[in-house]
């Protein structure tokens, strides 16, 4: 089966792994020169994205290239513990979660694809496609490519979503922007650790990388703020009623570019009987499973062609395998979003009611997050795809 995959990020070359190792003829296409660069900040990954992971026989690549946190830890403005929790799984799981630069990911990604037999194609955007008598023809700036299957895996502001419905949404402001860089490393902040502190300005996070702290202010505008003006001192001023924050952020020695947070309401059309869109082209989760969730689908996908005798019903096994789990967390990072800017009373009453919460729900709430059912738990992707 060719297969064409628009997109080389973080669901792209899991996409290409997959379905390459499933015996698939896969070529990407990326549109920046270097997708595997200093893209983004850094990105973590739950025990979930993990075994996704691991089912494509690349896990060790990726753990090597980022450092292990055991620990949650959740903070009030006042410096409040209000929970202390494992990192992205249950308390029994022996995986840890991983932490690494988003671009270090994609370059483990993109070199295990390449193994895998994929051809990885930069600075060429896909940017339209329509089926064949036989298969699809993408798109693409100054000519085209046919294959039987196209994946969109080209993020949010995918133009594969707009191929299969002119009508798709579009991404608006989420009402938060993001400014992360590295610190020097500053007391209360250990190895091991995620600290989360709920802030008057937003959410501070701030994570103990070997010799820095990585960091990241999730700032709450109800206005998309001018980029430009969202440095060190702007952060400082905002998050000066709070410890840890302040603390971080005297300790600065570089910062990357800032972005704007967006939403996308729920996409209704997620394939066709060639086409079908993976990650956050599909379904920007947010949660801190954005990159999980994008490897998951690959797994996923790859499976489903594997096992169903067309690739119209493989697509069609995959939309239905993968729905329900994406609506499940989609609502649980609106929640999460709500947390990080609630207004002062809204404040008060998280803080009251959230230590409790963790306490006494926390893991059995997300416990169908953690695990993945057979597909993604199991072994490494072998076999054809058609």
């Amino acid at each position: 089966m060719r297969v064409i995959v628009a997109g080389g990020g973080v669901a792209g070359a899991a996409t290409a792994i997959a379905l390459g190792r499933a015996g698939a003829e896969v070529r990407v296409y990326e549109s920046h020169a270097d997708p595997a660069g200093p893209v983004g900040s850094f990105v973590s990954l739950a025990a979930n994205g993990l075994r996704a992971l691991r089912s494509l026989g690349v896990l060790e690549a990726v753990q090597d290239a980022g450092f292990p946190v055991e620990r949650q830890r959740m903070w009030s403005g006042s410096g409040r513990l209000m929970g202390d929790l494992p990192r992205g799984r249950l308390a029994d799981d022996p995986l840890r979660s991983v932490t690494l630069m988003r671009g270090d990911l994609v370059e483990a990604l993109r070199a295990e694809a390449v193994r895998s037999g994929a051809e990885i194609v930069t600075g060429v955007r896909v940017t339209g496609a329509a089926h064949t008598a036989d298969g699809v023809r993408a798109e693409l700036a100054g000519g085209s490519a046919e294959a039987d299957l196209l994946v969109g895996a080209d993020g949010i502001w995918s133009a594969t979503r707009r191929v299969l419905d002119p009508a798709a949404p579009e991404p608006a402001y989420a009402g938060q922007y993001s400014v992360s860089g590295v610190a020097r490393p500053v007391p209360g902040v250990e190895a091991g650790t995620f600290n989360m502190v709920f802030c008057w300005a937003g959410a501070f996070v701030a994570i103990a990388a070997p010799g820095a702290v990585w960091w990241s202010a999730q700032v709450t505008a109800s206005e998309a703020p001018d980029l430009g003006t969202t440095g060190v001192d702007a952060l400082a001023r905002l998050f000066r009623h709070e410890e840890m924050p302040s603390a971080v952020l005297r300790a600065v020695t570089a910062t990357h570019r800032p972005t704007l947070h967006h939403v996308l309401p729920p996409v209704r059309v997620w394939r066709d009987d060639r086409t079908v869109l993976v990650g956050d082209a599909s379904h920007p989760v947010g949660a801190g499973q954005g990159a999980s969730m994008a490897i998951e689908d690959a797994a996923v996908l790859a499976h489903a062609l594997r096992t169903q005798g067309t690739v119209a019903a493989g697509l069609a096994a995959y939309e239905a395998d993968r729905r329900a789990r994406v609506a499940k967390l989609v609502k649980m990072a609106a929640a999460n979003r709500d947390a990080k800017t609630a207004g002062p009373l809204a404040r008060r009453v998280r803080d009251v009611v959230m230590p409790v919460a963790l306490r006494l729900f926390h893991e059995r709430s997300t416990a169908w997050l953690y695990t993945g059912g057979p597909v993604l738990d199991g072994p490494a992707v072998t076999g054809s795809a058609g």
